[in-house]
């Protein structure tokens, strides 16, 4: 055969392999749809800039911004281009009030920053980056639905999007270089224009309109010429407070804020969800680019080219007049909207989605609070699959699970420590995930410098909030025994030593630590933290502190630990307020206020709005004083802090207290430190609890204090073989699949640490596995549950190998197996930051394996490959003589 021949064939061969590479890169977006949103906007213009796309999930693009003015003669003068890159942590099955983390470089320095950037609070500033929810996303191709304009993005006033009846020289949109034709007229934004009956100040002879409506995602359009005319979520005192902002850019050009975003259970009119592709819009205001100026200049000529009235860094706290063309309230004008970032955010399945898609009744698990989160996401991995049963985890304390379990009410219970056996069936404890309580604040640095993030406190510190030992106003100053204790914790000298430079003005959500009203494994925790610190002991036991603060003669003694914090206080103030002495009640206990579940105290975290119960009203409607509830915190001058679970801390995006261990150490809870504590827990016996020592916690130093483990604890006889069955496969899923980090379905969430079968975990993974296969069973295994064999961690062995662990045959390929690393950096803040560690999460997967959508075809592919040349090589290689 002749080389040419050879050559030839060679050819086409390499063309057929290269034409079945090119197919096999094509792959299905997470959803199934044509395009993932991320893909579609990074092909748009005006979406994402160079550099997106190449993340699995979080956001990155670097964007040129350039304010361009248009002289008399035609010619033009650019301003110093800003080069910004803005990066977000978390895009993908977001859930509701979810906080995402939104930073940028290399923006024009801000001036004039207002003491609340929040919703039009944040409009009198210059030179900021807003930043709105919008539904939509930036793909020309897309159906109209599903295209982003300034139409579909959310503002909740009229203010920030329409303006109504405005003078020559503030209707700078009109000299926009980059507006429409039709954008320039007088009334502009909506065709047909609204009448005089429909909006009465919108048409007004000699001033300039521009509405900018909200189109619903039903199509509803609110014109948004007045609050009549707005959607019902945008109503004054609305649910939830504004989540879109005008942020400040620090005189070096960075920034940083944590962006709520709102699924369509908080904002139906916005109406984001896992079916409805949406984004988060960042414009980084540079100025409006102005076309050619009348000769002479008109007043809107001139106010187009203005470039600011506040130097960089400055504050407008008292919302003094701003150059507009500069300003957040023009974000929808042609030259601003081209500068947007574009990032595409999706949902993750509703919390309904399976009583709608699974008709089968549902097995429910009863108790902790703190594995809330990761049911959350586990919930859809059994009750979309055939294969498994309808989990349900109902929440209430483990106390009430527990006793649901034992009397057959239920199949297991979720608790976090061993409780007493009742009934004569042996129960198992499964560890099934690992995470903890946090001590969550929302505290704003004095002179509206942003948000603390490096809060420290020790066990007396919570114990003086726990005993109501601080006053709260000049009400509490005539309690007998702590007359001279401080108003609230920001005035007490042991909490400034251990936070300097923070704001000491009294408020009386700074005299309480919001928790539960019920019991709970987590108090009985966190009053072990207390028990076991000698400051925090003879505090309680009426030493006072080095400062002369007591405690509350009330709480003096009060047995620690203990599961159920009570409020044994009976204070009540003679004042002469005529609402008090109409309303009188046990002052203190209106401080405390504590709630039901670690849930609503999150949120009240997240509104920075205390539970607070003194504020005193006169009812017009019955024409008598009553006592309510206390405003939202305004932002600047937010303190507030509430016992949480880790789960919601790393949801909502909440910061967490670092707790001391030894003298001078302070841990924040991460991967590192909950790992550290599971390090020193001891197994009691085979099957049972491990138990966290708070003496070991604080001579380790490293150990986080609020480190807690659930179990899935349940009956090792006399269940029905049905539940039995389920539950054994709800821990040996849990404990494999389950560890996976992740935001996707079946997948484990921030907060959590996952078990794995090897490391520091290992133990806890055996655990399991023996556990699950005594609930089949439904018999007391050999040897019943008597003390472990080892004196490691568990007591057992450390598992290993890739065998069946305690009879168990778990899934192949599902155990994750990796260390959990000694030493991890936290993911803000610094040496203290409170956050816990954020893994890199991958896209919502249907429940189904991978190995069919993506190694099976690669495999096929290369093995079609490999016959191809091997055939080929009969053709192209001569047989040698």
């Amino acid at each position: 055969m002749s080389s040419t021949r050879i050559r030839r064939r060679l050819a086409v061969l390499l063309a057929l392999v290269v034409a079945l590479l090119g197919v096999g890169a094509v792959a299905p977006t997470a959803d199934g749809g044509d395009l993932a949103p991320a893909a579609a906007a990074a092909a748009a213009p005006g979406g994402p800039g160079k550099g997106e796309g190449a993340r699995k999930d979080g956001y990155r693009a670097t964007k040129s911004l350039t304010r361009v003015l248009t002289n008399a003669d035609g010619s033009t003068f650019a301003f110093p281009t800003y080069d910004v890159t803005v990066t977000a942590d978390k895009t993908r099955n977001l859930r509701g009030r979810q906080r995402i983390r939104i930073s940028w470089r290399g923006a024009q320095p801000s001036g004039g920053r207002a003491s609340n950037p929040y919703g039009e609070n944040g409009l009198s500033q210059e030179y900021p980056v807003v930043i709105l929810q919008c539904r939509g996303v930036d793909d020309a191709g897309a159906p109209a639905s599903r295209r982003l304009s300034p139409e579909t993005c959310w503002t909740g006033s009229v203010a920030q999007r329409s303006q109504v009846s405005r003078s020559d020289g503030e209707a700078l949109w009109r000299h926009d270089l980059h507006a429409a034709d039709a954008d320039r007229e007088r009334l502009s934004g909506v065709e047909p224009f609204p009448s005089a009956e429909e909006c009465a100040t919108a048409d007004i002879a000699g001033y300039s309109t521009r509405l900018t409506p909200f189109v619903a995602r039903g199509g509803t359009r609110h014109l948004a010429c007045d609050g009549t005319h707005m959607p019902p979520e945008a109503a004054v005192g609305a649910a939830f407070p504004p989540a879109e902002l005008a942020a400040f850019t620090e005189p070096d050009g960075t920034g940083s804020v944590q962006f709520e975003v709102r699924s369509d259970v908080e904002n139906e009119s916005l109406g984001c969800n896992h079916q409805v592709a949406c984004s988060v819009v960042v414009i980084p205001i540079v100025g409006l680019s102005c076309d050619r100026p009348s000769t002479p200049q008109t007043n809107g000529d001139q106010a187009c080219r203005r470039g600011g009235r506040f130097a960089p860094g400055s504050s407008n706290f008292a919302g003094e007049g701003i150059d507009q063309a500069v300003g957040p309230a023009l974000w929808w004008s042609a030259s601003n909207w081209r500068h947007r970032f574009s990032i595409p955010i999706t949902f993750g399945l509703p919390p309904d989605t399976c009583d709608i898609r699974d008709p089968r009744p549902p097995t429910g698990f009863y108790g902790s609070e703190l594995l809330a989160q990761a049911a959350l996401q586990w919930s859809p991995a059994y009750c979309l699959a055939k294969d498994r049963f309808k989990f349900q985890l109902n929440q209430m304390s483990d106390e009430a699970g527990w006793n649901l379990m034992e009397s057959g009410g239920g199949a297991a219970a979720a608790v976090s420590s061993e409780h007493e056996r009742r009934g004569p069936d042996p129960v198992g404890y499964a560890p099934t995930a690992i995470t903890g309580f946090s001590i969550a604040y929302a505290i704003d640095e004095p002179d509206n410098g942003g948000e603390y993030t490096r809060l420290r406190l020790n066990a007396r510190l919570l114990a003086k909030l726990l005993t109501q030992s601080y006053l709260g106003s000049d009400l509490g100053r005539g309690h007998p025994g702590i007359e001279g204790n401080p108003l609230a914790i920001m005035n007490d000298p042991e909490f400034q030593k251990l936070n300097p430079g923070l704001a000491t003005t009294t408020q009386e959500a700074g005299a309480t630590l919001l928790s539960l009203s019920n019991g709970s494994d987590v108090v009985e925790q966190l009053t072990a933290y207390l028990a076991e610190d000698p400051d925090a002991r003879a505090f309680v036991s009426g030493k006072p502190d080095p400062w002369g603060m007591r405690v509350n003669p009330e709480y003096r003694g009060i047995e620690l630990p203990r599961a159920e914090w009570p409020l044994l206080d009976t204070y009540v103030p003679k004042t002469e307020n005529t609402c008090r002495q109409e309303n009188p009640a046990v002052y203190f206990t209106q401080l405390a206020a504590p709630v039901t579940t670690l849930r609503k105290i999150s949120g009240a975290l997240l509104d920075a709005h205390p539970n607070v119960q003194t504020r005193c009203e006169f009812d017009q409607s019955t024409q008598q004083y009553k006592l309510g509830r206390v405003d939202r915190q305004s932002f600047g001058s937010r303190f507030m802090l509430g016992l949480t679970s880790l789960g919601d801390a790393a949801r909502y995006g909440l910061r967490s207290a670092s707790l001391q261990t030894k003298p001078g150490r302070y841990v924040a809870p991460n991967d590192a430190s909950l790992a550290a504590a599971i390090r020193l827990a001891r197994q009691k016996g085979r099957m049972q609890p491990f138990v966290l020592d708070q003496g070991d916690v604080r001579r380790s130093g490293a150990a986080y204090p609020g480190t807690m483990v659930v179990y899935t604890a349940a009956r090792l006889r006399g269940m029905p073989e049905d539940d039995a069955a389920k539950v054994a496969q709800f821990i040996r899923v849990a404990t494999t699949e389950g560890q996976r980090p992740g935001s996707g379905n079946g997948e484990l969430p921030d907060g959590y640490l996952p078990i794995r079968r090897t490391g520091v975990t290992a133990a806890l993974f055996e655990s399991a596995q023996e556990v699950a296969a005594a609930v089949a069973a439904q018999r007391t295994p050999a040897g019943g549950a008597g003390p472990a064999a080892g004196d490691g961690p568990g007591g057992g062995t450390s598992g290993g190998g890739a065998g069946p662990v305690g009879g168990v045959d778990l899934p192949t390929g599902e155990v994750p197996v990796d260390e959990v690393p000694e030493a991890q950096p936290p993911a803000s803040g610094g040496a203290d930051a409170p956050a816990v560690a954020v893994p890199e999460m991958p896209a919502t997967q249907a429940v189904a394996s991978r190995l069919g959508s993506g190694v099976l075809p690669a495999l096929l592919l290369v093995g079609l490959v490999a016959l191809l040349v091997a055939s080929g090589l009969r053709f192209f290689v001569r047989v040698p003589r």
